[in-house]
């Protein structure tokens, strides 16, 4: 006899059943029917839906009358239960200690499948079958394999059928609302928590709170949610289920669900909750948990899945409140939401796509320009998908084009003129200027006289009005930078305006404004084109010659130093430092990039850039930053396209070629096997529509041949549009310039094992770039302005500053510096020891952090006995060593 057998016959001595009982037949099938079962070996390990007509005995049960088939599942509810019980008694190791484990599953799964089966169909049900099949279901929740018996779902329709014709007592209300609890608990069965609402529904039990503490808004919301009125927390317990169902189902579905949900709190309880949640969620955790693995992520930063189910709906339905508030809380937390944690990503997906969803839903221009700051902010590819698709969706719903949406989206955040807001609170006037792109907030007293610090009355009789003064600052701060991207971008797509229309949405626009008035512009009239800055209410050519009143039918662009003479660059470039102008990017000052002969000579692909050693993840973060499109290499045998960027309007692809630098796990790469730093090669240029090139990591050898492409044919150099060529030629320096190694300060030991010395090296004090030469001439008008304009000097690769205990040369392209008299090189790490004096410098562009660097290293070594940072006066005090 088998094991499977012994037990079974077993648990029928221990509940005989006599032939008088009305049961007696169907316990006979019953028995009949598992021991059938047992030698076909089909229920055992059961994984997909049952057919128990699969045997003889399964089809004679598929053959009986509805009540025949009640005494069925009558006995086999019986015998579920002799088996439960018998796996209890105290001595059940003891018996079954020779018996393989989980015998009483085996048996136990055949007579679920004998219910699964016949529960598919209506019955007339009693009170103790109901009764009974909810105390089957209550045993199984824990379990993993009820999904294929779907005996919780079966068990609810036949409830519902149930409760059509009879009322449910106490005792079974009681006993169907545990079994929902037990299975909202479970993690193991995909549809619980489904069942489990449906259940809640037929009894009328108030949903369980699935918020669990251990996080840091989790805590609060538990605390919040203790607080409510018995009423209201059913509203927003409520609310909680519909949102950790918020992954469940369609979509439509779910919103027309959430709203109902929605309308039955208090807008105002929602609002501060929101407040109050949505900032914590990027705390770590306040019940900390270990890690049992080395390349496991971090707990203490992780937000668990139904948390993250949770916040995705609630942040969902934050677009029916469409609060000023709200909008800006969801911006922070879809930075947290797409910030990385190292072994895992995204740390959490869910609520970060759920925040661009919002925003793009809102319909609110507010909403539609903290997308535009999450555009600048993400990284993610995935992010940057779904802000696209958000835009697009509301410049759909406005029937506009997607540049439009974002020219009219930028808020004016209460700016009553460009750059200015004031606001009556009581006897004293609040002032919010922007100079560049800091706000300001000053406060004017009734005699006229001014204070930065905010007035006592201020703050205690105009609370709210401070409070949102300060947030309007703060957003400021965020949209200026920006909005300074966005229109650097115009360069690339090509855009120009009518008068009017430029008028209202640039150089009149209370925050764009602020940026317009500092740019230089172009205006065509009847085929004549003049160059021009706004300057005290009108326009002026660079000799301060005022323009005259110009037509409505003006078109007006950017102006681009490409297309205009020498001559008037610099003229520029004098009206620019004589007014004490700084523009919000480079524009009198910036880089132009011509055709070589070099580039002539290789046809199809520059060399200008290749040979250099980047750190990839900065490289990967500046690509983001400047809308090319690049993928991380890992140390895998695994093939990637280069870095490139398309332009539409020119129906071209610019490529960059790069590849992984090293081979040694560990030491060319971080822990997640990603490169740590990449090599250089080729930028070349190609038709947006042709085949996109790969290459195996680590091998340059990049091709778009396979089986199923055709080979594609790069552009001529000479083909390319020239301020296409320079613009994307520029980015590329960019990339270069600031992701270069040969930046590192700590870098002059060469890298790994030294390799990179003679790149180092060459990059740190090497020739200078068009970005280094730009920063070059911008310096010998700066210094001779400044307090320690008698210490320097330049050469044709350096700033050289004359200290009082040694001379230093500051490479104009790395920032890095070499002391005389033997040229030993001093490390100093920027930020480690900054001048203040570099503050009070007038740049003519902001964003050359480079630039700054090299001003604040030049103050400070001007005056080196001053120096007390120890690391840097080692290096200063350490005596040459005089060679024989």
């Amino acid at each position: 006899m088998s094991y499977y057998r012994e037990f079974y016959d077993d648990v029928l001595r221990q509940n005989p059943v006599s032939e008088g009982d009305p049961l007696f037949d169907a316990h006979q099938l019953v028995s009949q029917f598992v021991r059938e079962s047992e030698n076909t070996n089909y229920f055992r390990y059961i994984h997909e839906p049952t057919d128990i007509t699969y045997n003889a005995v399964g089809k004679r049960i598929g053959k009986l009358i509805t009540t025949e088939k009640v005494c069925l599942v009558r006995a086999l509810l019986q015998q579920s239960e002799w088996i439960r019980k018998l796996h209890r008694l105290p001595d059940w190791k003891q018996r079954y200690r020779e018996l393989p484990k989980r015998l009483d599953v085996e048996c136990g799964d055949t007579i679920r499948a004998g219910l699964s089966f016949l529960l598919r169909r209506k019955m007339p049900l009693v009170r103790d079958d109901v009764y009974g099949l909810c105390g089957c279901v209550n045993r199984l929740a824990p379990w993993s394999h009820i999904s294929a018996m779907n005996l919780p779902g079966l068990f609810v329709k036949r409830l519902a059928d149930y409760t059509k014709t009879s009322d449910l007592d106490e005792e079974l209300v009681k006993l169907v609302t545990e079994t929902s609890v037990l299975l909202r608990k479970t993690t193991k069965y995909s549809d619980s928590k489904k069942y489990a609402r449906q259940l809640e529904s037929l009894v009328g039990a108030v949903p369980l709170c699935m918020i669990k503490p251990g996080e840091a808004w989790s805590d609060i919301a538990i605390a919040d949610l203790e607080k409510l009125e018995t009423s209201e927390k059913k509203n927003w317990l409520k609310l909680l289920d519909c949102c950790e169902c918020s992954s469940e189902g369609t979509h439509a579905g779910w919103i027309k669900h959430a709203k109902v949900s929605y309308d039955q709190v208090d807008p105002d309880v929602f609002k501060r909750f929101m407040l109050r949640w949505l900032p914590l969620v990027s705390k770590p955790r306040t019940q900390p948990k270990s890690t049992r693995f080395r390349f496991q992520p971090n707990p203490d930063f992780l937000i668990l899945d139904s948390h993250q189910d949770i916040l995705k709906g609630l942040v969902r339905c934050c677009v029916f409140s469409n609060d000023i508030e709200i909008i800006r809380a969801l911006t922070p937390l879809a930075i947290s939401a797409f910030k990385k944690v190292r072994h895992k990503g995204a740390r959490a997906l869910k609520v970060g796509n759920a925040c661009i969803y919002a925003l793009g839903e809102i319909p609110c221009m507010n909403a539609v320009g903290q997308l535009a700051v999450l555009k600048s902010r993400l990284n993610s590819k995935a992010a940057q998908r779904e802000i696209d698709t958000a835009l697009a969706a509301a410049a759909k719903r406005k029937e506009i084009s997607r540049d439009e949406i974002e020219e009219i989206a930028v808020p004016t955040y209460g700016l009553t003129y460009v750059g200015v807001l004031r606001q009556e609170l009581g006897e004293l006037t609040a002032e919010l200027t922007v100079h560049g792109s800091k706000p300001e907030i000053r406060w004017i007293k009734p005699d006229g006289k001014s204070q930065k610090s905010v007035p006592a009355a201020v703050k205690r009789d105009f609370g709210d009005e401070l409070k949102e003064l300060k947030l309007a600052a703060k957003d400021i701060e965020k949209m200026v930078p920006v909005q300074a991207a966005r229109i650097e971008q115009v360069y690339l797509q090509q855009r120009s305006w009518e008068l009017p229309q430029w008028r209202a949405q640039y150089l009149e626009h209370p925050l764009v404004g602020t940026l317009a008035r500092r740019l230089i512009w172009s205006f065509e009239t009847g085929g004549k084109k003049v160059s021009a800055f706004y300057c005290d209410g009108c326009f002026v050519h660079n000799d301060n010659a005022p323009l005259e009143d110009l037509a409505d039918d003006t078109t007006v662009t950017l102006w681009h130093p490409l297309d205009e003479s020498i001559d008037d660059i610099i003229a520029w470039r004098e009206w620019l430092l004589e007014h004490e102008v700084q523009q919000p990017f480079k524009q009198a000052h910036r880089e132009v990039y011509l055709l070589t002969d070099a580039e002539r000579n290789t046809g199809v692909y520059s060399n200008r850039f290749a040979g250099h050693v980047l750190k990839q993840h900065q490289f990967n973060a500046l690509c983001a930053a400047r809308g090319w499109k690049n993928s991380l290499r890992l140390m895998v045998d695994a093939t990637y396209p280069p870095a490139h960027m398309v332009l539409p309007n020119w129906n071209l692809r610019a490529e960059f070629w790069v590849e992984g630098a090293g081979e040694e796990y560990g030491v060319d790469s971080n822990e997640t096997g990603t490169y740590l730093y990449l090599t250089t090669d080729q930028v070349r240029f190609y038709r947006d529509e042709a085949a996109l090139n790969w290459a195996q990591v680590g091998d340059g050898d990049y091709s778009s041949t396979g089986p199923d492409e055709e080979e594609n044919h790069p552009l001529a150099l000479e083909e390319i549009p020239p301020l296409a060529f320079s613009e994307l030629l520029r980015d590329v320096d960019l990339f270069v310039g600031v992701a270069s190694a040969g930046n590192d300060p700590n870098w002059s030991d060469g890298g790994p094992e030294g390799r990179y010395r003679d790149y180092w090296t060459s990059y740190s004090f090497g020739d200078l770039g068009n970005t280094a030469q730009t920063r070059k001439a911008i310096l010998e008008r700066l210094v001779p302005r400044l307090k320690i304009a008698e210490r320097c000097t330049f050469s044709d690769r350096f700033l050289i500053v004359r200290g009082d205990k040694r001379t230093y040369k500051i490479h104009l392209g790395s920032g890095n510096i070499l002391m005389e008299p033997n040229d030993a090189y001093l490390c100093i790490v920027p930020g480690q020891s900054v001048h203040k004096g570099a503050d009070a410098v007038f740049l003519p562009f902001e964003g050359d952090r480079t630039l700054s660097i090299i001003l604040s290293k030049a103050f400070l070594l001007a005056e080196d006995t001053k120096i007390k940072d120890a690391t840097i006066l080692s290096q200063i005090n350490h005596q040459p060593t005089v060679q024989p």
